[in-house]
């Protein structure tokens, strides 16, 4: 193997270590002294790897950024099929690679993680996908396809439920995929008169 491949394959053992500390102990309580004993190194080899803990944390918030932009360029042709589109995506990726299953719970803790900036933790929130998903919301309560209710409230109870399962994928991935059609029965208008 390279010394380029084989420096590739150590900052992703140690990336994978990381990330599995974090989401286990939090961004706080993980020391770096841990983060190397995972991946069989000295705490001064992991520095220069990454020069801080924290470069460590943000390297992998970039990694999961650049993953969830993805789920919102999914086209559709209706807002129930964007809402289809996005939990199918969520959860076929998450079961097929618990790594993005625990990108996902590591951008979850990070909302709420006063350590990173404020601007930071607004771009993990994701003002601009909210605001995607309440036009959305509100197209579908118009055409009568969405139950009516609170915008926000709706794209938080479905964010909400995705999220649940998605963490329970990645603590125990044999447990069964829910269908995605389930998480949009959650928005779904089953008052609808044809």
């Amino acid at each position: 193997m390279k010394r380029v491949e084989q420096k590739e394959k150590r900052r992703q053992e140690i990336l994978n270590a990381g990330l599995d500390l974090f989401i286990q102990k939090g961004y706080s309580a993980t020391r770096t002294a841990e983060i190397a004993k995972a991946v069989d190194m000295s705490e001064g080899l992991l520095f220069h790897y990454f020069e801080t803990k924290e470069k460590l944390y943000l390297a992998l918030i970039d990694i999961a950024l650049s993953g969830k932009s993805k789920t919102f360029n999914l086209d559709a042709q209706t807002p129930l099929a964007f809402f289809e589109n996005a939990a199918k995506y969520v959860l076929e990726n998450c079961s097929r690679d618990l790594l993005i299953a625990k990108l996902f719970i590591l951008m979850k803790y990070a909302e709420n993680d006063l350590t990173l900036s404020e601007e930071l933790r607004n771009e993990i929130i994701g003002q601009r996908e909210l605001d995607i998903m309440i036009k959305m919301i509100k197209q579908g309560q118009k055409e009568k396809s969405i139950k009516n209710g609170n915008p926000l409230s709706l794209a938080m109870t479905f964010w909400a439920a995705l999220y649940g399962v998605v963490e329970n994928i990645a603590r125990n991935p044999d447990l069964p995929v829910p269908k995605y059609e389930w998480f949009v029965d959650i928005l779904r208008n089953n008052e609808r008169h044809i």
